[in-house]
């Protein structure tokens, strides 16, 4: 099993929206190639952090991947071809949302994607950082 971080904008798409609208397309369109990678890569079970982008600036949320990468199907974002996506589903909210404060600020997340590649909208996540978020947030 993956683990990744994928950013949404609170007012496109929340982690309520998420919640919602259950299983389904991860509905950030990705115009990275790296981001692009990064979900190509993806696998059914592995698991994501839903992070609060541009408001909150937090991660809020656990996702599941259900889907192996496929074309997006929006034909706006994908005028240059090969940009992917996947379906996700939303698994749990953080008892306590952890801060993009709290991670720079901790020792142990340091090396994390999310810092060193602050604009990536979808990043991997080391199982290292993953247990550690988890027990921030006390899940």
């Amino acid at each position: 099993m993956a683990y990744w971080l994928l950013k949404s904008e609170p007012y496109k798409f929340s982690w309520n929206d998420q919640c919602k609208k259950g299983e389904g397309r991860w509905e950030k369109r990705v115009r990275n190639f790296q981001a692009r990678n990064n979900l190509a890569a993806m696998k059914p079970g592995d698991k994501g952090f839903f992070y609060h982008s541009n408001e909150g600036k937090e991660i809020v949320g656990i996702l599941e991947v259900t889907s192996e990468a496929y074309t997006d199907p929006d034909p706006t974002k994908n005028e240059t071809g090969g940009f992917v996506t996947v379906d996700v589903k939303p698994v749990k909210p953080l008892k306590n949302p952890v801060t993009l404060a709290q991670i720079k600020a901790d020792p142990a997340l340091q090396d994390m994607a999310l810092i060193k590649q602050s604009r990536l909208s979808v990043s991997p996540v080391t199982k290292t950082e993953w247990n550690h978020i988890c027990e921030l947030a006390e899940v």
